[in-house]
């Protein structure tokens, strides 16, 4: 290059000292990696100046090159030196900035919950699986002579109507939402081997408009048991076992009469909740009684030799007044807090 001075020990000497000022001035590797370029890399004062050895007077070569070569060795070492001392600062800036104190407490991490009509549902599904039971299921959509005809409504029943019941277009499809679980019963008598001991959870659909004791979509759990020689006094201890298990041992249930299509005798269930908040009190919890011979006729069994029960009830209002709720929107509006106040257990 032009602007490169001759070599003698007076050029040399000014590169050294201006390439150690350089490597004395860099506060960092970016910094330090600039230098290496200026003063160390091909192009360098220095590396420049070594190329002129080759037009030396051969007398002169040994000592221009033990000149110049020296003159290298030292911007090299101030280099290392400076490398190795800037990487330690950054090295010991890294640290404390990642630095953990072992010592103080831990900041709880902000974890999901599931919903609790899941844990409700398994937890009660764990405890009919426990007697010896199955769970079984069914489809939501339904046809309208599982969700209606097979369980002796008659045609002109109030349950039918629009207003009650979600209906799939176009409407000569006998396709409904369903608004009960009891068509999975109805299957279950189809296609089971008898005896049959079933309970089936799952969500069902009615024309509700939202509020704080009403939504359109809900879940609910219903059981059946068809065998030889059932009898009330069967259901009665079935429903007590499930009730101890999900309020204490102090709850007990009554049953008072009452009508529903699929069923004769047909019964109220209420439960004695000892833990309830205010005192222990009596709260409706669903329906039950032996299952109407015209429902065992339609699942294809001979009400002579079998008979059932079957008994159902809402899980929302399960959690409802089990935990003290008192609006059913909080189930679907997907507030994480709802969730996160049930942990992962019900």
């Amino acid at each position: 290059m032009s602007d490169t001075p001759a070599l003698s020990p007076e050029s040399v000497g000014a590169a050294v000292d201006a390439a150690l000022a350089a490597i004395a001035a860099a506060a960092d590797s970016a910094a330090l990696k600039a230098v290496r370029h200026e003063h160390l890399a091909e192009h360098s004062l220095l590396a420049r100046l070594n190329a002129q050895l080759r037009s030396v007077p051969n007398d002169q070569k040994a000592a221009f090159g033990k000149l110049v070569g020296g003159a290298r060795g030292r911007v090299s070492q101030a280099f290392a030196a400076k490398e190795a001392e800037i990487s330690a600062a950054e090295q010991r800036a890294q640290l404390e900035a990642e630095a953990v104190d072992v010592t103080a407490l831990a900041v709880p991490g902000r974890v999901g919950s599931r919903h609790p009509l899941s844990l409700i549902q398994e937890k009660v599904s764990d405890i009919f699986i426990g007697m010896g039971w199955e769970v079984a299921e069914g489809p939501e959509l339904e046809n309208e002579w599982f969700n209606f005809d097979a369980l002796n409504f008659d045609e002109d029943h109030p349950a039918r109507a629009m207003q009650d019941t979600f209906f799939v277009e176009p409407l000569g499809s006998h396709l409904v939402m369903r608004t009960h679980t009891s068509p999975v019963q109805v299957r279950s008598l189809l296609d089971r081997e008898l005896p049959i001991y079933i309970v089936a959870p799952g969500r069902a659909y009615r024309t509700d408009e939202v509020d704080a004791t009403h939504v359109p979509a809900f879940s609910q759990l219903e059981g059946l048991a068809v065998d030889k020689g059932l009898t009330m006094a069967h259901l009665r201890g079935t429903l007590e076992h499930f009730a101890r298990i999900m309020f204490g041992d102090e709850a007990k249930i009554r049953l008072r009469p009452n009508y529903f299509p699929f069923t004769e005798p047909s019964a109220e269930l209420d439960v004695w909740h000892p833990a309830a908040k205010g005192g222990p009190r009596w709260i409706e919890w669903g329906g039950c009684g032996m299952v109407n011979a015209n429902v065992l006729r339609a699942g294809g069994i001979d009400p002579e030799v079998y008979s059932g029960f079957a008994f159902g009830m809402g899980l929302e209002r399960t959690l409802q007044f089990r935990s003290e709720l008192s609006d059913m929107r909080d189930f679907l509006e997907g507030d994480i807090r709802f969730s996160q106040s049930f942990g992962m257990v019900v």
